[in-house]
């Protein structure tokens, strides 16, 4: 008998040790898993506008304007990203060496679906525009004359 309950104690305290590491994984995966990522690197393009994006930011070209993100775009866990960055708007015909254009706080949010990208862009309260991006899509920029 002294054998058995050897036995049954020691698989008690093994499940029971086996159990308790199975919690700590648990929770350690659970508290390291809530962002889904970064946006991915590359080309990002849609009509009006082009999002070059790298571990650090991104460049953004529209038609008549350029922005630039100075953070990595990371998304949470349902695929979302909200970053701050800047929005410079460009005019038509030659631009001057010593002109300085004027750089504006933007907010860049949106939503990242495998290579589909939607884009927002604001300007304080108002939109700059809406943006559907693929990723490795060529874009289709008009510059301004």
């Amino acid at each position: 008998m002294p054998n058995g309950m050897t036995r049954s104690t020691l698989i008690k305290n093994s499940l029971i040790a086996l159990f308790t590491l199975c919690g700590f994984l648990l929770q350690a995966g659970a508290q390291a898993a809530p962002d889904a990522g970064a946006v991915a690197t590359g080309a990002w393009g849609g009509e009006h506008i082009v999002l070059k994006v790298s571990e650090k930011g991104a460049d953004v070209e529209f038609d008549c304007a350029h922005g630039q993100v100075t953070q990595p775009i990371t998304l949470d866990k349902h695929g979302d990203f909200d970053v701050t960055g800047t929005f410079t708007p460009e005019h038509g015909g030659p631009v001057r060496r010593d002109e300085n254009a004027a750089s504006a706080s933007a907010r860049y949010s949106g939503h990242v679906d495998g290579d589909s990208m939607s884009l927002t862009v604001t300007l304080g309260k108002d939109k700059v525009g809406i943006y559907t991006l693929s990723r490795g899509s060529r874009p289709r920029l008009t510059k301004c004359l």
